[in-house]
């Protein structure tokens, strides 16, 4: 619910933005929140890029694939559950968009760095479960 808030507020700061941020030179806490949103948009982007690319090469594996999503589900759930216990010191606050969205940001450039470790695997790593490019 708080993480729906957050993203409620976001949107109604970024229709009242009609310049383009230079992130880099943030001053507002508006500007703040809006710079930390953007940059988790990207971030996501990333990783649904990443897990495209790793259901494709699981596709003949339904068995696999059935497992990758179960763990992305889980991921997901644990994600948005920690970065809501994260940023509860300032929940109800003008950062608080801000401190959720770098939560969320960081959280998933690990898990898109994770995803993209499964599509590098070295030749004969047993441990790897997805399949090399052919």
């Amino acid at each position: 619910m708080r993480i729906l808030f957050a993203a409620a507020a976001l949107l109604l700061a970024a229709g009242a933005q009609a310049q383009v941020l230079k992130c880099d030179q943030a001053s507002t806490q508006t500007d703040m929140n809006l710079c930390a949103d953007q940059a988790y948009r990207k971030s996501d982007a990333d990783l649904n890029a990443a897990y495209k690319e790793v259901t494709e090469r699981l596709k003949d594996s339904k068995a696999a694939l059935t497992q990758l999503q179960t763990a992305q589900k889980a991921w997901l759930f644990f994600r948005d559950a920690e970065c809501a216990f994260s940023s509860a010191g300032v929940t109800g606050g003008s950062a608080y968009p801000m401190v959720l969205s770098q939560c969320l940001d960081k959280l998933t450039q690990a898990r898109t760095k994770e995803l993209r470790a499964y599509l590098a695997c070295e030749e004969g790593d047993t441990s790897c479960p997805v399949p090399r490019k052919p």
